[in-house]
């Protein structure tokens, strides 16, 4: 027997009460039944958002709920400026192309946040910009880039819409839609919501709206006005993934009796001690400026294959890690720590690099990374 453990950034692992949950009878999803629970589930999404705006729910991936965050919004003509630190912030340039629109980009290194001011120029330079496009946090860099500040910036802008990827932010970090000044926020169910994938959320401020109004991309199955319309009759416009939103009905309450302080300051603590387990074996952060905190990376030494590494941890150890993307490939690993991750789950991961590194004929003391983390996971159970 072996036993398995899912500490990859998506699609995490999804809590027993939740599987069992969204295993219930099928309803229909055109009653006052499903109606009553979606309506419970919007009113939780906008508590998790922090925010007095529209949430809608889509059947999709966050990758559709990205695209239509971009046709909903943007005129033909405009410029959609994107912040391009990894590999989903070069999604949002790749889905503008896609559509026609001419993309200004903000390079940042991969693992380096994106300079603020580096988007104030652009918008000050550049009229035609409709829409600034970032990610909360890439996990391909395991980076947080500074939404707060480039928001206050956006702000003076009242033809741009922000637009913010917080698929792996929301649920993690205090990312707060209305007091962050953010337009438009997305966010995907296989990652901090706990959840398998196939829903997407994306909350839309009346700022962005206003820009819908005006917005003449093509588009039908993600079209965001047909989806408020729906809304409002507390469905959506197309057959919505029933089984997911009842799931996350009840993920929802999880959050709301753990409290968003409580879930934030969990985050954290994993998050730090992941940091130090990892340092403490001799790793360098991939993003040690501004590190996530839904996953770590960090670089494997150069003597280890990182490609044959995570497939020994995960078909050997029964530990899924991510390993790199792109220039990275095979050069790190990224392990989570974001929705049904605890304590111990930290535990098994430094304990589970330690071993494998070992077996890879890494030289460095056993324990040591195990004993860093312990540290700070302590801070949990000394409050």
């Amino acid at each position: 027997m072996q036993k398995c453990y899912l500490m990859a950034p998506g699609p995490t692992p999804v809590p027993e009460s939740v599987s069992l949950r969204m295993a219930h009878p099928a309803m229909h999803h055109r009653t006052p039944q499903f109606s009553e629970i979606f309506a419970r589930v919007e009113a939780g999404l906008q508590y998790l958002f922090q925010t007095k705006n529209d949430v809608l729910m889509l059947a999709c991936s966050g990758s559709g709920a990205m695209e239509g965050s971009v046709i909903n919004f943007l005129c033909r003509g405009e410029k959609a400026l994107v912040v391009n630190g990894g590999k989903f912030g070069e999604r949002w340039g790749k889905i503008a192309q896609a559509y026609g629109l001419e993309v200004v980009w903000i390079n940042s290194d991969w693992g380096v946040p994106v300079n603020p001011d580096d988007i104030a120029v652009a918008l000050k330079n550049d009229p035609s910009i409709g829409g600034v496009f970032i990610q909360a946090c890439d996990t391909s860099a395991t980076v947080a880039h500074p939404i707060r500040e480039v928001g206050e910036i956006v702000r003076q802008y009242p033809n741009v819409v922000y637009v913010v990827d917080g698929i792996t932010a929301v649920g993690v970090a205090d990312l707060a839609m209305d007091r962050d000044g953010i337009d438009v926020l997305v966010v995907g169910s296989q990652k901090a919501l706990m959840l398998p994938p196939g829903l997407a959320c994306v909350g839309v401020s009346e700022k962005a709206w206003q820009k819908n109004s005006r917005a003449d991309l093509p588009r039908f199955y993600f079209d965001f006005k047909k989806e408020r319309k729906a809304l409002a009759d507390q469905t959506t416009a197309y057959t919505p993934a029933a089984s997911l939103i009842i799931g996350l009905d009840e993920v929802l309450e999880m959050i709301r009796q753990e409290t968003l302080p409580v879930l934030f300051a969990r985050h954290d603590i994993l998050a730090r001690a992941t940091r130090a387990g990892l340092e403490a074996l001799g790793l360098k952060l991939l993003a040690p400026q501004a590190p996530a905190l839904s996953c770590t990376g960090a670089f494997l030494p150069e003597s280890v294959d990182g490609k044959k590494f995570v497939k020994y941890v995960r078909d050997t150890m029964g530990v899924t890690f991510a390993g790199g993307q792109d220039h990275l490939t095979g050069k790190i690993i990224r392990i989570n720590h974001m929705g049904y991750v605890d304590t111990f789950d930290v535990v098994i991961s430094i304990s589970a690099m330690e071993m494998a590194l070992d077996h890879f004929g890494y030289s460095f003391r056993m324990g040591d990374g195990v004993s860093a983390a312990q540290k700070i996971l302590q801070e949990r159970y000394q409050r």
